[in-house]
């Protein structure tokens, strides 16, 4: 290929979107300024505090977007469409399960290193400041309620949704997906606590002044206690049958 069509070549592939990058990529994902979020190497007072703003910006990132799928949900359910919801649902939970796995990249600090050099920077920020949290926290229970006015609507209580569930599948599977979605906050809340205790301490203070141990109060916290309570009405109902 001569240096004309090369070039020429170029200019038909090259980026044809507003805006700053060398491609479309760099455009449409707004790389220049996503990069630029990060503290740069002469910011920073310790090497680890790269990353720690990755691993909870890019958190952030994920529980916008669970944020966002489960509002969308919750009024496909008030508009009666069950099927669309459960695959919106089912995007927060995978959201809320890939920022767990990213806790793993925290326990890469050393404890010493996170106190002494990463943590004076922090000033008073804390995690309970987290807005794609605090928004996802707000909005779930939101789905529950469409829920139950779904099941009401179709005269069941909760534990005909589960033994009448081959002639309600829909609801029954809109269950076990808000089952899941609890449950995965759940393990969150759990292994949020544990990278905790291991990078500070479970006896300590956190940047806010709140004890490690208020985290540990909320482990057991559940969106959804009737989802769980009906296990045990159905293990009670199917051990009533059997000696009947």
């Amino acid at each position: 290929m001569s240096r004309r069509e090369q070039t020429g070549l170029e200019d038909e592939l090259g980026p044809v979107l507003p805006g700053p990058g060398a491609s479309d990529y760099e455009r449409y994902i707004r790389t220049d300024e996503l990069l630029a979020l990060q503290k740069t190497e002469d910011e920073r007072a310790h090497h680890d505090e790269l990353l720690f703003q990755v691993t909870h910006q890019s958190s952030e990132l994920w529980l916008k977007l669970a944020s966002t799928e489960i509002d969308t949900a919750t009024a496909r359910l008030v508009g009666g469409d069950l099927r669309a919801a459960i695959r919106l649902l089912r995007r927060t939970i995978l959201g809320i399960k890939l920022i767990t796995e990213q806790l793993d990249m925290l326990e890469l600090m050393s404890p010493w290193e996170y106190t002494s050099g990463v943590r004076p920077e922090l000033g008073h920020g804390s995690g309970f400041d987290s807005p794609g949290w605090n928004h996802l926290r707000r909005a779930i229970p939101g789905a529950g309620e469409a829920f139950h006015v779904l099941r009401r609507a179709e005269g069941l209580s909760l534990a005909d949704v589960y033994r009448r569930a081959r002639t309600h599948e829909d609801l029954y599977e809109l269950a076990e997906t808000l089952t899941e979605l609890d449950e995965r906050a759940g393990v969150w809340r759990i292994r949020h606590l544990r990278v905790v205790e291991r990078i500070i301490g479970g006896d300590v203070v956190g940047t806010q002044g709140t004890p490690v141990e208020l985290l540990a109060g909320l482990v057991h916290r559940k969106f959804f206690p009737e989802l769980w309570d009906v296990r045990n009405e159905l293990t009670g109902l199917a051990k009533a049958e059997e000696e009947g």
